[in-house]
């Protein structure tokens, strides 16, 4: 697999001080990691299940923390024929206290991405910081009418009335996280199309529900030749390399939500195939390797 720029669609200039794309190619397909930025939060919400001085050992080591950290914030554009899709949309600027986030906009525009260029939209969930970005007026205003938006409807059903009781998530983000899904599932219901366990978006893109974090999470499988690429949502948080079975807070259903993230890094393992996630440091791109009884995140080296 080649890793380089994706010259279609990469602008020559940019005001960001650090990078804030990254293009690979997967066989003849294009994708490229955006980052939306950053969000602040509680280390106890990557480890609800553990013992807190456990938590604190982890965090330490990781050179994170103690009691709070930087998560990044990851979106994809996925470029296969003439479709050019859009996997998830970030946090968008509505919500207070994360100044860092909501960057995917000015980012798209500075890697020289049309908004109305976009034939398709896979949401991996309806969490506000997947779907916050659509809900920008000027983001809206800039789809075409015709625009597709692929969601599991296990997911859209699921926050028609939600079910909190197993999340630990702090107590404002419960009323905002339905608020904003209902406001999305409202304002799109025109351009939503749902599928039951996968939809094939483009040729050698394919959407499959996982569950787990959510009823209706899904990812997103590119490929093409003997490439393959599966953007992860947010099936794999950092701490799950070493701790796999640490729940968090956000998860609506922990215990699943395990089982899938062990599945998804073994047949990552087996595979060798490229994963890219939410919220992985960026760009998220890199392979999983078998431990011992653990997993290892070997990153890709970055090809300039």
């Amino acid at each position: 697999m080649t890793v380089g720029n994706i010259s279609p669609v990469l602008g020559t200039g940019s005001a960001d001080l650090v990078p804030s794309r990254y293009a690979v190619r997967i066989g003849e397909i294009d994708v490229l990691v955006i980052s939306d930025g950053i969000l602040p939060i509680a280390t106890e919400v990557m480890s609800s299940n553990v013992d807190p001085a456990e938590r604190k050992a982890w965090f330490n080591d990781m050179f994170l923390g103690p009691d709070a950290f930087d998560w990044p914030l990851n979106v994809v554009v996925i470029r296969a024929g003439d479709q050019t899709i859009l996997v998830d949309a970030g946090l968008g600027g509505q919500f207070d206290g994360f100044p860092r986030a909501g960057q995917f906009p000015q980012r798209l525009k500075a890697a020289g991405i049309d908004l109305a260029s976009l034939t398709d939209i896979v949401i991996t969930h309806m969490h506000m910081d997947h779907v916050g970005g659509l809900l920008i007026d000027e983001v809206k205003a800039q789809l075409r009418p015709d625009v597709r938006i692929h969601v599991a409807a296990a997911e859209l059903e699921f926050w028609k009335a939600p079910d909190f009781s197993r999340t630990a998530m702090p107590p404002p983000i419960p009323d905002v996280l339905r608020a904003t899904a209902q406001q999305f599932a409202a304002q799109f219901a025109d351009k939503i199309q749902t599928f039951v366990d996968e939809k094939e978006i483009a040729p050698g893109v394919v959407a499959r529900r996982i569950g787990g974090h959510t009823p209706g999470h899904s990812v997103v499988r590119v490929t093409s030749g003997d490439d393959q690429l599966t953007f992860a949502g947010d099936a794999l948080f950092p701490v799950a390399f070493d701790h796999p079975d640490w729940q968090n807070g956000f998860e609506h259903d922990p215990e699943e939500a395990t089982r899938v993230r062990l599945r998804l890094m073994k047949d990552a393992a087996a595979s060798s195939e490229i994963v890219v996630a939410s919220h992985l440091p960026f760009p998220s791109v890199g392979r999983i390797a078998l431990n011992g009884d653990r997993f290892r995140w070997v990153a890709a080296v970055w090809d300039y």
